[in-house]
């Protein structure tokens, strides 16, 4: 096996290491940012079930403090909405990133993965 070989080998699979760490990053972002809304969904639920249990109470403070969560509630859903468009490009901006590095630097990829590697098997080892 020659070296160009070697080093076309070592090139292909730290590029392949880097899209599966652009994909496994994608994904990782997805399952934080399903958990997160559906906690914030069953609390946002519970606090609206709250607001018609004291719907019909006409008192002035009830009122307002009504009128509040409820608002609250339309600008939370409306920021977790925009946090989870937000998250998801950030993690393909990432990924792309971290595919173009290894495209432009592939010499500096391979070294990194290849620390990252040693450092893996040391601390294994040390089990």
């Amino acid at each position: 096996m020659s070296t160009s070989t070697t080093i076309d080998d070592a090139l292909d699979r730290a590029n392949s290491g880097a899209r599966r760490v652009g994909r496994d990053v994608g994904r990782g972002a997805e399952r934080v940012k399903r958990t997160a809304v559906a906690e914030l969904n069953g609390l946002m639920a519970d606090v609206e079930d709250l607001l018609k249990i004291v719907a019909h109470d006409a008192d002035v403070d009830v009122v307002r403090l009504r009128d509040s969560v409820r608002n609250k509630i339309a600008a939370t859903r409306e920021t977790l909405a925009a946090g989870g468009r937000r998250m998801s490009e950030t993690a393909r901006q990432a990924a792309g990133a971290t595919d173009d590095y290894v495209r432009r630097s592939p010499w500096q990829a391979v070294g990194v993965a290849a620390l990252a590697g040693a450092a893996v098997g040391y601390l294994i080892s040390r089990r």
